[in-house]
């Protein structure tokens, strides 16, 4: 009987407050909360919830800790480096980044750099100085016909639909400010996209979203139309992404609004579907054959694809397809499997793909292998935040940086991980146009072209320390990872050797793991 005291206290109570407001009228509102208790406890005791039948009334107390548990712990109980997935040092340099201030610390470090899984670099006696040059670099292989000189720190993939569209204008027209990019998101190009005029990147997923036909199959005439505008200045095709490999989407029909569906070029009042796979192509040759399409109908601007490193062999396959068909993609952009996203399947997200430093270091060497790699640029996408982020993605092949949620902690993001609900606290991953309001466009706009600017800053700053003139001087030598109970080992030891120029076409000196890889690869199917 012990299980149901506090409910027996609760009706005692209430026999008390009876009697009470007889004779203090007054106090007939505490007796108005006392017959409340005692309704829930016999609610409780009438339900079949576990917890509830066997304690009434205190039960709830225990949903009730649990529902405020993620805020506990992020603002009494975290660490400096405990929080996941970015701690509270990664989001507070970020914020006084942001805000335009010094994000010095005093102290010391409160990273245990001896801990398995630590990252650091040497410093030089001779620091040098990197030119601001080394800000930018300009993407566009010898078969495309604009090439566009990029920032090396860019605005990844978020779509209208997953954010608001005030969150939208505040990162285009940081983007605008700072003269940098943003991806639009599989969503399609919205209006959001388009006011401020900031360059925009258009990627384009599985349910070719504003280029589509009714059907869902691609339409090459909207996508010419849409591709030519001044502000596109790339196009991405997107076959998987890090959150969710190899799963498709569905926004369900009540939570379509009418600027949804004129973006996504979708009907209202049916779900939004997007596929697993493409239709237009099943092939790595059908895939560069389409890619070779994109590139002719948007007047020869930079196109690329955008994937999660899952079989190796199936990106080998794609290497083997550009040689067959000696069609290049002018940009390959990396996403990491611990990429974030609004939703996606936990055991997808947890599961599935390859960790962003082993997928970037295994795609940089394939296209080394096969004699293509100064054709192509590299763009690494995956939890990349701060300048030596930046250093050790440099290090192990990537030659452009993309990021997503950072960004979002520059527009006032605090990691509340509610962004599949549509309550998103700070207004930012909602289509709720109350919540939204809170977003200041223009002050959010120049907090995001400082963080840009600071972690540019912070990156080139950081090579010039380690004796390099330039970022291209960086190699794994240059990056010590500690590993359990042992010294630190550079990339190159963890990773293995880079391949030798060409290696993987003359069949010279090619480790026995690669020609496995390479043996199974087939361009004609993945």
């Amino acid at each position: 009987m012990y299980r149901r005291h506090f409910f027996l206290l609760v009706v005692l109570s209430l026999c008390f407050f009876i009697f009470l407001s007889w004779l203090i009228p007054s106090s007939s509102w505490l007796l108005a909360v006392w017959v409340m208790l005692t309704g829930l406890g016999i609610y409780d005791l009438r339900c079949r919830h576990n917890v509830l039948n066997n304690y009434p009334v205190i039960g709830h107390l225990r949903y009730l800790l649990e529902f405020i548990r993620p805020e506990l712990r992020q603002y009494f109980f975290e660490s400096e480096s405990s929080g996941r997935p970015f701690n509270r040092e990664q989001r507070e340099i970020i914020n006084k980044r942001a805000d335009g201030v010094s994000d010095a610390m005093p102290f010391g470090t409160v990273n245990d750099i001896e801990h398995a899984g630590y990252d650091l670099s040497y410093h030089s006696l001779s620091p040098k100085q990197v030119d601001d040059s080394y800000r930018c670099v300009t993407i566009g292989g010898p078969q495309c016909g604009q090439p566009y000189h990029s920032s090396r720190f860019n605005i990844s993939s978020m779509s209208f639909g997953a954010i608001s569209g005030k969150a939208i204008q505040a990162l285009n027209l940081g983007a605008k400010q700072g003269g940098f990019a943003q991806v639009t998101g599989e969503g399609g190009i919205s209006p959001y996209h388009q006011q401020h005029g900031g360059d925009l990147v258009w990627q384009i997923g599985t349910g070719y979203f504003g280029c589509r036909t009714q059907n869902g199959g691609f339409s090459a005439a909207k996508f010419e139309h849409s591709a030519k505008s001044d502000q596109v200045k790339m196009i991405e095709l997107k076959l998987s992404q890090g959150a969710k490999p190899a799963h498709g989407g569905l926004l369900p029909a009540s939570k379509i609004t009418e600027e949804i569906a004129k973006t996504r070029d979708v009907p209202m009042g049916e779900d939004c579907l997007s596929p697993p796979a493409h239709k237009t192509f099943s092939t790595p040759e059908g895939l560069l054959q389409f890619i070779q399409q994109l590139r002719e109908m948007s007047g020869g601007k930079p196109v690329g694809f955008k994937l999660c490193i899952g079989y190796q062999h199936e990106f080998l396959g794609i290497c083997k397809a550009m040689l067959e068909t000696n069609i290049l993609p002018d940009f390959i952009t990396i996403d990491g499997a611990e990429g974030g996203t609004g939703a996606a399947p936990t055991e997808f997200s947890d599961r599935l793909g390859l960790f962003i430093n082993e997928a970037l270091y295994f795609v940089h060497n394939a296209l080394v292998g096969v004699g293509l790699r100064d054709q192509i640029k590299l763009i690494v996408s995956g939890k990349v935040a701060l300048g030596y982020d930046m250093v050790v993605k440099k290090a192990l092949g990537a030659d452009l940086f993309h990021a997503a949620r950072p960004y979002m902690f520059a527009i006032g993001c605090i990691q509340s991980r509610r962004c599949h609900t549509n309550n998103c606290p700070t207004g930012i991953a909602t289509q709720d146009e109350r919540r939204s309001r809170a977003i200041n466009v223009h002050g959010k706009a120049r907090r995001v072209q400082r963080y840009h600017d600071a972690t540019l800053t912070s990156f080139l700053e950081l090579t010039a320390a380690m004796g390099l003139t330039s970022p291209d001087e960086l190699t794994p030598e240059h990056i010590e990872h500690r590993v359990d109970d042992a010294p630190a080992v550079t990339y190159s030891e963890l990773y293995g050797p880079a391949l030798t120029e060409g290696c993987l076409v003359t069949q010279q000196t090619v480790p026995v793991r690669w020609q496995k890889l390479w043996d199974k690869a087939s361009a004609t199917q993945f």
